[in-house]
């Protein structure tokens, strides 16, 4: 068994569903990443334009890159989300991800022990979307997320660089885009934030409002929030391809009790507590309240 099919099997073997291995070339799509910063669309997310650079070339993150191992797992459960996304119903996924990314790049060491390596979990500066759908994981549909025909787009992303090679056979292909004629996203969006399929204006956004703008809310703001108090999952809920996806195995992204007891009144610290909601302020969390109506 080569070192790709190892990777892979060591990968499922750690609870992801997905793995692909793509060479670690600039992403194809790094042009269209730059033409979405200077629109305006990542509104204040400045990290963004600071790693521009970055992004577009794999070997200014670890020089003598030669390839990056794309894993996927399903985080998806059913249930109403009462306004807050179902990505931090569970424990925070930086943890959950990182902890099994950090045993597969242990095993990528083990097997090839001159191998360099780094792992990421939605943290480094790397366009892992583009990534994914490079080494075929799934396709970018027209609400932006990362869709797989299997388990649909409630996925988890992680990768590991590594600078050990691979032969072309053992890369992986994409796979095509399967959206087709559907414009089910780009409808049901109550802000319009699809200003056209594949390109979202995170100035619109419902999940950038809440989670990564920090200002007071305009009245405009405001209104697009509405009852959301965390994220938004509207674009995802009516896509096609979630419609009869398997729930996660995994108990760790299971809702937490204070998730499946949620009231406005509970301590904002319990609420947030394990999750990856701890990466928003007090002041935002009470803000976002204040828009749904909740506090004065």
């Amino acid at each position: 068994m080569n070192h790709s099919s190892r990777i892979k099997q060591r990968a499922k073997e750690l609870g992801f569903e997905l793995v692909g291995i793509a060479p670690a070339q600039p992403p194809p799509d790094y042009d269209f990443f730059l033409w979405w910063l200077d629109q305006g669309f990542a509104g204040t997310m400045d990290y963004l334009k600071r790693g521009a650079e970055k992004r577009g070339d794999p070997e200014k993150i670890l020089p003598g890159v030669r390839s990056i191992v794309c894993c996927g797992i399903n985080y998806y459960t059913e249930g109403k989300s009462d306004g807050i996304s179902r990505y931090v119903w569970g424990e925070d996924y930086h943890e959950v991800v990182g902890e099994r990314l950090e045993a597969l790049e242990k095993f990528i060491q083990e097997i090839a022990p001159t191998a360099k390596t780094r792992r990421y979990v939605d943290t480094g500066p790397l366009l892992e979307r583009s990534y994914a759908a490079k080494s075929g994981l799934g396709w970018i549909g027209k609400n932006s997320c990362l869709i797989n025909n299997g388990i649909g787009s409630y996925v988890f992303l992680g990768e590991v660089l590594t600078t050990l090679d691979f032969t072309e056979s053992e890369y992986d292909r994409p796979v095509p885009d399967q959206c087709g004629t559907c414009r089910k996203c780009l409808e049901a969006c109550p802000t319009q934030a699809l200003v056209e399929p594949y390109v979202l204006d995170s100035n619109r956004c419902i999940s950038y409002l809440t989670i990564e703008y920090r200002g007071d809310f305009s009245p405009e703001q405001e209104k697009m929030v509405g009852d959301h108090l965390y994220g938004c999952d509207i674009c995802q809920e009516v896509c096609p391809y979630n419609e009869r996806i398997p729930a996660t195995p995994l108990k760790a992204f299971q809702p937490r009790e204070a998730i499946r007891s949620f009231h406005e009144k509970m301590p904002l610290q319990e609420v947030q507590k394990g999750s990856a909601m701890e990466r928003i302020r007090g002041s935002q969390w009470l803000r976002n309240l204040k828009s749904r109506g909740k506090v004065s």
